[in-house]
């Protein structure tokens, strides 16, 4: 397939295409939904599909017809992930114990974009309750990779990463409490972007609220930034996200990294594994941003040991969830879900409060650290994308050696950070890196995995 064909095209450049009226959005959704009825069934991508689009399709067409469009993503297809609430459809979180029955309400990101006018494709696969990488989920079984059919598109926003490598729609929404939004995007070669702590209104929160996002996924660093720019609009529902829109976001993501000190970081308090071929497109990256200009240089941030930091506040966030689950329905989770909980018994209240402080000293250490470096530069995952039914005997070991091990630390600290694409691997598989910024600098990573992207031009998978 080729970029004429819509399913395939930005947002930016379908919403240039609609304001000519030399493409509509019901050309652009026919293209989406032929792609989704021939590559889904193996894909897996979607827990429900909105009946609605064609319908939202054909308003956004008579919108843009009449000189009139709603907002800035009017007319483009689009998915929310099923960890969110879309009103008339239930949330079912991947979850065999989760109430059936359609929401009444919408979630603000999801209010956010259809005033924007994006035409809602459905609701995108996620690992149950979010908590893991691999993407498979009782509810739904095993999402699949777009590049090969036998490897896992990551989680826990699985659908949303495998529906935009598949060319499902331009913007995707996922969420991220320790890299379910950059996993999947590395896994699948496209952009995911983790925000800053509270620049987008959630509600209601999930099981990990203290360190989770939403943030959006898509087929480039602009899109990506466009697609922010409306998930952030403020929303009183919740209580901790910032009260302001971000600047423009798109204003000054061509400016380049030139005199920008970034430091290529190995170590988040311990030494993360990094596959050889891993290794090589972090070197490659370094290289990228050091011939446009940037001061690139290896730095070490001093933090503590935030494996064992988030160990704590992912286990107990799912201790409490199987805790509030009836007896009666607990053998319906996902059995790595218990074993978690179970290792958790005996943690105390006084422990829990500990590894609050240790985040927060964490988050004062790379606040210091971002006092010399304008941007840090790390791996995205430790390995390319695993089987997609391969066994997890052990998670507690596995979030830090084969899922989390280089997204974590920017949740516990709270940052921005960006997953991009640097090439593919000899087998053919999308690689990654991660480009941070500090608390409130989105533009600014955003800015940096800009000129990644540009230097790197990875393309769509054949299928």
């Amino acid at each position: 397939m080729t970029q004429t064909d819509p399913a395939l095209m930005s947002a930016e450049t379908l919403l240039a295409l609609y304001a000519r009226r030399a493409l509509s959005p019901v050309e652009a959704l026919q293209a989406v939904m032929e792609r989704i009825a021939r590559l889904n069934p193996w894909v897996n991508a979607f827990a429900a599909m909105n009946p609605r689009a064609a319908a939202e399709a054909g308003e956004s067409e008579a919108r843009w017809m009449a000189g009139r469009p709603r907002g800035p993503l009017d007319g483009v297809p689009t998915t929310v992930k099923d960890i969110m609430d879309l009103a008339g459809f239930p949330t079912r979180r991947g979850s065999r114990i989760t109430d059936p029955r359609p929401v009444a309400q919408d979630s603000p990101v999801a209010l956010s974009l259809k005033e924007a006018g994006a035409v809602i494709l459905g609701k995108t696969t996620t690992t149950e309750f979010g908590w893991k990488t691999p993407g498979d989920c009782p509810l739904h079984g095993i999402t699949r990779n777009p590049w090969d059919r036998a490897r896992t598109p990551g989680g826990s926003s699985s659908g949303a990463g495998a529906a935009a490598a598949a060319g499902f729609g331009a913007l995707h929404v996922g969420t991220d409490a320790g890299g379910s939004i950059r996993i999947p995007a590395a896994y699948c070669g496209i952009v995911g972007v983790k925000p800053s702590y509270g620049r987008v209104p959630q509600w209601p929160h999930g099981a990990f609220a203290a360190v989770a996002v939403a943030g959006p996924m898509a087929r480039s660093v602009r899109d990506a930034a466009l697609m922010l720019q409306v998930m952030a609009r403020p929303d009183l529902r919740d209580p901790y996200a910032t009260d302001a829109p971000p600047p423009d976001l798109l204003a000054g993501i061509e400016g380049g990294v030139a005199g920008l000190r970034v430091a290529l970081v190995r170590r988040w308090g311990y030494e993360p594994p990094l596959d050889p071929e891993g290794e090589a497109a972090l070197s490659a990256a370094a290289r990228m941003l050091g011939e446009a200009g940037a001061l690139v240089e290896e730095a070490d941030p001093d933090l503590p040991d935030t494996r064992a930091i988030f160990g704590r506040v992912w286990g107990a966030a799912l201790a409490r969830l199987v805790a509030r689950t009836p007896e009666e329905k607990r053998a319906l989770l996902d059995p790595g879900i218990l074993e978690v909980a179970r290792r958790m018994e005996g943690t105390t209240a006084a422990d829990i409060l500990e590894a609050d402080a240790a985040r927060g000293e964490a988050a004062h250490r790379m606040a210091l650290f971002h006092l010399r470096y304008d941007l840090v530069l790390t791996a995205a995952t430790p390995t390319a994308a695993f089987a997609a039914d391969a066994p997890t005997p052990d998670p507690t070991e596995a979030l830090w050696r084969d899922w989390a091990a280089w997204t974590f630390a920017a949740n516990l600290t709270r940052q921005p950070a960006v997953a991009v694409p640097v090439g593919l691997d000899a087998e053919g598989m999308p690689r990654a890196v991660q480009v941070i910024a500090a608390q409130g600098a989105d533009a600014l990573a955003l800015r940096g995995a800009r000129v990644i992207e540009q230097a790197a031009r990875l393309g769509v998978p054949d299928a």
